[in-house]
């Protein structure tokens, strides 16, 4: 399976697609100087402590206090409040907790206001960012992630991904971790370790630990609520989860962030710098590689299958609804049990797809098409686990319910990605009247005119749709409207046709590609 990253960096956000085969499976959008992201590490001070939650609200700097429940404590609570008094106090000098002594773990059914009190100082981390009108939620449990494994602080606990199945290489990186580990930090070691030499886990370990000496060094000084180590950039971060030899393109159309991104990569996995490839072409990147299609046919309330079948999406306060319907699909040579069963086998790859896509948690039903046959039911289960493998949120499936209902549960960190994909008609605005079509070159060259003789612009770029453009250069060389601009203010104007925009829709853009408004 072919992998591939497209990036679209615009001056408010970084847009990333990851596409299996061509086809798109996940979307993620980071805002630039985006905060309270996952991974960010804070100092924050305890608001309000709430026994009859369990649970204390501390102040992150977000609009609304951070949630932090008993559970999210973690059983080394009481060392990480003590490191954070001792270090502010001025009585832990070194970032190191080679000599530092852990308190007794917390017990796992006690209260919260035997640990946290109100107005204390918490280094705390995001564990789910701000979804809706509820703040982040946070744990007291700190872990440093890194490309081959995640360091964890106030613990010598070694644990090995259960994905990595041979008994041998489990016993190697145990024993390799026990003799580079620092005093006092556990280790967890990801799959990607697997079969990787010593000096790529030493280089990973060190990293990390140079990050914790970052987090000591603001901590002493710092004042709550501050960030003290932000989690790197969403597409940083994704090529440190995703990168293995099936990921064979990154693209990239900002120069600043494929120069970043390159020396990222240099320093994970020196042998794959080659893949990030700087794009300029004309069209918009995700125009070029298929992106913005596939955008506007995976989001809304309506996906269409090849096959004819199609998942109506409803979302509700409490849950989220999957209809699979056979649509104009029958097959008339086969039963309807086996028609039933190649709809639903279709649509359970598209729901895995679309839960990664769109990044939907809590509670999902999936009401696929009634099938009798037990053995059907459980292929069916089988099929929905399997595509549901290489989700990485934390999911649990219940087998199909008598009515063919499916019950999913899903992690929710970040907000649903949810795109708007019907469009306001960019020629009437939405009052459903447009201006007479005779009438639409005219209205560009009234434009253009303004802007090559009022404000003096040069070399401008038209951006229309490709039937238009089509338009504007008929007739060839010297018979054109193109040509006819050309003679008539003697400048060259660049037309480019852009898919995805509306049909009665233009825009100039000057030599820099800023746009133009009149």
């Amino acid at each position: 399976m072919n992998q591939e990253l497209i990036i679209n960096s615009t001056p408010n956000e970084v847009v990333i697609a990851l596409l299996h085969d061509k086809r798109l499976v996940e979307l993620h959008r980071e805002k630039n100087n985006s905060k309270f992201a996952v991974g960010d590490i804070y100092l924050g001070r305890a608001k309000k402590v709430m026994t009859g939650l369990n649970a204390a609200f501390v102040d992150v700097g977000y609009d609304k206090d951070a949630f932090l429940h008993y559970l999210d404590l973690g059983p080394q609570a009481n060392s990480l409040i003590k490191y954070v008094e001792n270090t502010q106090s001025g009585k832990q000098n070194v970032s190191n907790l080679m000599y530092f002594k852990n308190e007794p773990e917390i017990k796992k059914d006690g209260k919260i206001n035997d640990v946290v009190k109100s107005g204390q100082n918490l280094l705390v981390q995001v564990a789910k960012e701000p979804i809706s009108s509820k703040g982040p939620r946070i744990t007291t449990e700190v872990s440093l992630a890194g490309r081959y494994l995640v360091l964890i602080p106030f613990t010598d606990k070694i644990s090995v991904s259960s994905k990595i199945r041979q008994q041998a290489e489990k016993h190697r990186l145990k024993e390799l971790m026990q003799s580079i580990k620092p005093k006092n930090f556990g280790v967890i070691v990801r799959t990607v370790a697997e079969n990787k030499s010593v000096a790529d886990l030493e280089a990973d370990l060190n990293d990390l630990v140079q990050r914790w000496n970052e987090c000591f060094t603001a901590l002493k000084t710092a004042t709550p609520p501050t960030r003290l180590l932000g989690e790197m950039d969403r597409s940083s971060a994704m090529l440190r989860d995703f990168l293995n030899p099936s990921f064979n393109a990154i693209h990239v159309n900002d120069l600043n962030l494929y120069e970043d991104l390159k020396s990222y990569i240099k320093t994970i996995a020196p042998d794959k710098a080659d893949i990030i490839k700087l794009y300029s072409g004309k069209l918009p990147i995700f125009d070029a590689y298929g992106v913005e299609k596939q955008i506007k046919g995976l989001f809304g309330k309506t996906v269409h299958m090849k096959s004819g079948t199609y998942l109506v999406v409803e979302h509700t306060e409490a849950l989220h609804v999957f209809d699979v319907n056979s649509g104009n699909r029958s097959k008339s040579e086969n039963t309807q049990e086996q028609n039933a069963l190649d709809v639903n086998l279709e649509a359970a790859a598209e729901v895995a797809r679309q839960l990664r896509l769109r990044d939907m948690g809590g509670i999902i039903v999936v009401d696929f098409i009634d099938m009798h046959n037990l053995d059907n039911r459980k292929l069916l289960f089988d099929k929905l686990k399997e595509e549901m493998k290489s989700d990485r949120a934390k999911h649990n499936i219940l087998p199909p319910s008598k009515f063919g209902l499916i019950q999913i549960t899903r992690q929710r960190l970040r907000p649903e990605v949810n795109i708007e994909v019907a469009e306001s008609c960019p020629s009437c605005g939405g009052t459903g009247k447009v201006q007479a079509s005779i009438l639409f070159v005219d209205q560009i060259e009234n434009t253009l005119r303004y802007i090559l003789t009022e404000q003096n612009q040069k070399n401008i770029t038209l951006q229309v749709h490709p039937y238009i453009e089509a338009f504007i250069k008929k007739g060839g060389l010297f018979r054109s409207l193109q040509w006819k601009w050309r003679f008539n203010y003697k400048q060259w104007v660049k037309i480019d046709a852009i898919p995805s925009m509306g049909f009665m829709e233009y825009k100039f853009f000057n030599k820099e590609m800023d746009e133009i408004n009149v």
